[in-house]
């Protein structure tokens, strides 16, 4: 029990749970192996990490002042107490988003003649769910790999040198696989990173000509979903991968998850925003395919009214947690009722976590405060079964102002693939949908639309209607019903912003190649890509104003950014 204001609010409840509760909920565990006892952390530091090293089972040093650590959990206070830690959060689970995009992409234009861009001298590095190496979309015309090197977290054996974790295959190990006809090295079992990948640099992709580099995310886990810490670690080894090769790359994310106040302020958001300064770099990232589904909404409270939020729970629902981020200055008390009619509250206002039973429902509340790197206030909920499942049906949240000075409140639940179809708010806001960290501020952030009819596609994430932060997404590009890769050498129809980002990250690859490679301006990466596709983006027939926080400033034309 630290309650520590260095260490987010979701690890001061996991480390206050017992571990009974941890087991019952669906991410207080991430990050904790309850056989070795260890924590898994991702954290913040100044100075050096010899205290550190001297304390946790193992350190992963990461560029710009950022560790993932390996814990035991009775040494956590040692670390967390250490000067040189400045700020510790846990793991989060990433899900996968899925749910004639070349022409529609005006790229058709940029690969023939007189432009013939093609992706040559760059690199795409997808971090992914793996790749079929055997599958012609990545294989030269003599049957060799076009794959640079590939990291695979989840086989054991020959990490990359400062890694802890994983085998890394060289492209002739690749090779050598190729000519004796074994499907051995690595494979990509759910398909997910071979499609987005053959969109973005498959030999019938966008950047048919680039480099690859894959990185096979880790899923130890049973739930079978990667964690934020090695995808921290896998951009890592991607960008330190581009500097050896010396090559410019353009990296995909097609991933993500709803915690926390999607300001762009969480350790993973600001890590990614680090790393894309570094380099030759450009990151792109999908807006999250969260946009229709009902998993967030937010309030304007007033001085002096009450103000209900109803949302429902699916049978069969195992845990379930809510978020709720509010300005700090704002006073409120929160009621909660069940179903059956029964209310609890007000919740307790200070740490530590505060439990409550209510039908057959236990309930862990949390109280943050602000931290040194974000303002907001957030208070997370757990709800965790008495047995087998929390009671289904309507849930009511009331909020009784006290004093208030902004009002806005907003709450989230978990991604859509961690909760069923019946799990919802009865009164959504699909306004800040964006999925972390697709919310981090120097990535180009890629929804999705439908290049058959032009229309916006509802499922993708969208951004905040207060423009004063950011403009998110940057813009969109084809996501439904995208034809790709399958492991096997087979193909398969998919949609999803996933597969709406790749054409975007090929498209950077693109610029890159005619800017770098060919010489016309050594210094188109980072922001000045992402500035150029914004301007060359073209409007769908349905919206008047740009940018905007459906499709930002409009779908892809990449013909239109060149000057």
């Amino acid at each position: 029990m630290l309650n520590s204001q260095k260490v987010e609010d979701e690890l001061n409840l996991a480390l206050d749970a017992t571990q009974s509760e941890r087991e019952r909920s669906a991410g207080l565990e991430t990050g904790y192996d309850p056989k070795a006892r260890t924590w898994e952390l991702i954290v913040k530091y100044s100075g050096d990490l010899e205290a550190a090293r001297s304390i946790a089972e193992a350190v992963t040093e990461l560029s710009a002042g950022y560790a993932i650590l390996l814990v035991q959990e009775n040494r956590l206070e040692e670390i967390i107490s250490l000067p040189q830690i400045e700020y510790v959060e846990k793991p989060k689970r990433l899900f996968f988003q899925r749910t004639a995009g070349k022409r529609a992409s005006c790229l058709t234009g940029v690969q023939t003649v007189p432009l013939s861009l093609t992706g040559r001298g760059v690199l795409v590095a997808v971090l992914d769910s793996g790749v079929d190496i055997q599958h012609p979309e990545f294989l030269n015309p003599d049957g060799s790999t076009r794959i640079a090197a590939l990291w695979d977290q989840t086989i054991e054996g020959n990490p990359p040198e400062g890694y802890a974790r994983g085998t890394e295959y060289t492209k002739a190990q690749i090779n050598e696989a190729l000519r004796d006809g074994e499907s051995i090295l690595s494979r990509d079992s759910s398909g997910h990173g071979t499609g987005v990948l053959a969109v973005a640099a498959g030999n019938r992709g966008v950047a048919r000509d680039s480099e690859i580099l894959v990185v096979k995310l880790g899923t130890p886990s049973q739930n079978g979903f990667p964690k934020t810490t090695e995808l921290m670690t896998g951009l890592d080894y991607v960008i330190r991968k581009a500097q050896e090769l010396g090559m410019p790359v353009a990296v995909n994310i097609s991933f993500g998850n709803t915690y926390g106040s999607h300001r762009g302020t969480s350790l993973l958001e600001t890590y990614v925003d680090e790393m894309s300064s570094r380099w030759k770099t450009v990151i792109c990232v999908g807006s999250g395919n969260e946009g229709a589904r009902a998993g967030h909404t937010s309030v304007r409270l007033q001085n002096g009214r009450t103000t209900e939020l109803e949302f429902t729970v699916g049978a069969y629902e195992p845990a379930l947690s809510l978020q709720i981020w509010k300005n700090y200055t704002d006073r409120f008390s929160i009621y909660l009722a069940h179903p059956a009619g029964r209310q609890i509250g007000p919740l307790y206002e200070q740490p530590p976590a505060q439990r409550y039973q209510i039908g057959r429902t236990q309930l862990l509340a949390y109280y943050g405060e602000p931290v040194p790197y974000m303002v907001e206030q957030e208070i997370f909920i757990e709800l965790l079964p008495e047995q087998d499942y929390i009671d289904a049906g309507v849930w009511t949240i009331r909020l009784v102002p006290e004093k208030i000075v902004d009002g806005r409140v907003e709450l989230w639940f978990p991604a859509s693939a961690a909760t069923g179809n019946g799990t919802r708010f009865l009164n959504p806001v699909e306004s800040g949908t964006l999925t972390i960290p697709s919310t981090a501020s120097k990535v180009i952030t890629v929804g999705a639309y439908d290049a058959a009819t032009d229309a916006y596609a509802d499922f993708s994430g969208r951004g905040f209607t207060d423009a004063a932060w950011q403009t998110k997404p940057d813009l969109v590009a084809p996501g439904v019903s995208i034809q790709t890769a399958a492991p096997g050498g087979g193909y398969v129809t998919v949609s999803g912003t996933s597969y709406a980002t790749p054409f975007v990250t090929g498209s950077a690859a693109i610029l890159m190649q005619w800017g770098i490679v060919e010489g016309h301006d050594p210094y188109l990466y980072g922001e000045k890509v992402k500035a150029w596709l914004r301007r060359g983006a073209r409007p769908l027939p349905a919206f008047t104003e740009y940018p905007n926080e459906q499709v930002g400033y409009g779908r892809l034309c990449i013909l239109e950014a060149f000057p």
